[in-house]
């Protein structure tokens, strides 16, 4: 079978930095009073709960697996607060 050679165009051809330049442009245009949820943790939290609550309650893996909720909290965790960078950089972290 002939493999197709996919060709990059427009934003995908630019690079990283250019897109994230782009996409910098495309928050800051929206004025902080339409941030709702920068400006309303309550309203985002509530959303959240919301999207939740349309989940299949069978299909809802963290409320039927708990050990599995504590494991993407530590992986969540360790990538926001450089958890693997810490330990990497401790002579002891082995």
């Amino acid at each position: 079978m002939e493999e197709k050679k996919k060709s990059l165009r427009g934003f995908a051809a630019m690079s990283p930095e250019r897109q994230r330049e782009i996409a910098r442009k495309g928050g800051e245009s929206v004025p902080n009073e339409k941030r709702s949820f920068s400006q309303n943790p309550g309203l985002a939290a509530e959303a959240g709960r919301k999207g939740g609550q349309n989940v299949n309650p069978a299909k809802r893996s963290f409320s039927q697996n708990h050990e599995l909720a504590s494991q993407a909290g530590r992986k969540g965790g360790h990538a926001s607060h450089g958890g693997a960078k810490a330990k990497a950089a401790t002579p002891d972290a082995e």
